[in-house]
């Protein structure tokens, strides 16, 4: 299994709900579901040591107007990337059962 830091699994999380992630999208429902503020050059950076390990894919889509023509680097979680977030899940799971009183 790839090892994952806290912020790397959070943003591939957000890949998976989100319908169309790209770097600001993520750095809003970041916000949204986690009540903190984090850079969009944060966010890149984490979206491409995901790509480099594998667990997700980005291309670009075409420019819009509203973009003021500026393109979009959409990101795509992988088979790889759904079988580790799987794996994390039921690990952390069979923790927390373990917890008494929680």
């Amino acid at each position: 299994m790839k090892n994952l830091g806290n912020l790397e699994e959070t943003v591939l999380l957000l890949v998976m709900i989100m319908e169309k992630p790209y770097g600001y999208a993520i750095a809003d429902e970041y916000r949204d579901q986690t009540g903190q503020v984090i850079s969009i050059s944060a966010i890149h950076t984490v979206l491409m040591r995901l790509e480099k390990k594998g667990l997700i894919l980005s291309k670009m889509e075409g420019a819009t107007e509203t973009r003021g023509g500026r393109r979009k680097r959409i990101c795509e979680v992988t088979g790889l990337g759904r079988s580790v977030i799987q794996a994390l899940k039921e690990n952390r799971m069979k923790l927390w059962s373990q917890i008494q009183g929680i």
